[in-house]
């Protein structure tokens, strides 16, 4: 056999070689085809997240979060499957398939690096919660108020930024003896994540509390593998949708008990 035949030979082993290892591979799966097969999308949800997601009086989770996975299903024709998950387990969820989309997923580059991130949804934000008759309007207003916040949190390091000389910052060790202080006029003032005032806001009546001012915005968006193109563009034009005609605004007043304020939902 001469140099050009052993050649010719050899590139054509390794051409049936390579269709072989190629053809053994699976084809990337896409998430639509997946969830229009299956009939059903799946939701990774925090099951006790309050007012985003919780357990009603049927024991089915309601909240913001979920009215909007609801819309995306409908936008998909397919029954919604949510699915709880926590801090900790939910990226690789979503990284394994056992979910398709996250709800409540904060922005930042090291997850980026792993996982994408379809529009931003829902607001999260740190405000500072006072009631009706108090005048506070800005940071420069809390220099004689005292406030309540839970220790060592991002609520903790916003507040300690942006007061100036003179507030009372009052801290406590978990987010219900935050609240007790407030309503029960221990202090002034309270900053806590919208979450947790939308609580405050719906149930203390007599109080009338509201927010006055916000300290730091970081929304929410839903999180979703990378390379799946065509889901994203379901979600956000989903998500666009229920901007326009309303029906994000109607679920904030819901659940968040505050209309929706568009410039919240920019990182």
């Amino acid at each position: 056999m001469n140099i050009k035949t052993l050649l010719q030979t050899t590139a054509a082993a390794l051409l049936v070689a390579g269709t072989t290892i190629f053809a053994v591979q699976p084809a990337n799966a896409d998430a639509l085809e997946d969830i229009a097969k299956a009939g059903q999308i799946n939701v990774g949800v925090f099951a006790d997240f309050p007012p985003f997601s919780s357990a009603s009086a049927d024991m089915s989770l309601k909240g913001y979060d979920m009215d909007v996975a609801q819309a995306i299903a409908d936008a998909l024709k397919v029954k919604l499957n949510p699915v709880p998950v926590t801090g900790q387990n939910r990226i690789p969820y979503l990284t394994d398939k056992r979910v398709d989309l996250l709800m409540s997923v904060g922005y930042s580059k090291e997850r980026e690096q792993v996982i994408d991130f379809a529009a931003a949804y829902a607001p999260y934000y740190i405000a500072v919660i006072g009631p009706a008759e108090l005048k506070v309007a800005g940071k420069e207003d809390l220099a004689d108020k005292s406030i309540a916040v839970n220790r060592g949190t991002l609520e903790d390091t916003s507040l300690t930024e942006a007061a100036p000389a003179g507030a009372d910052i009052k801290r406590f060790d978990n987010y219900n003896a935050v609240i007790q202080a407030f309503i029960s006029g221990q202090t002034q003032l309270m900053v806590v994540g919208n979450d947790v005032g939308a609580q405050v806001l719906a149930r203390q009546e007599a109080l009338k509390p509201e927010q006055k001012f916000q300290l730091l915005t970081s929304p929410s968006h839903i999180g979703l593998n990378k390379s799946e193109d065509g889901l994203k563009k379901v979600i956000n034009d989903t998500v666009a949708a229920m901007l326009t005609d309303g029906r994000l605004s109607k679920s904030s007043e819901a659940w968040l008990k505050v209309p929706l304020n568009p410039e919240n939902l920019k990182d």
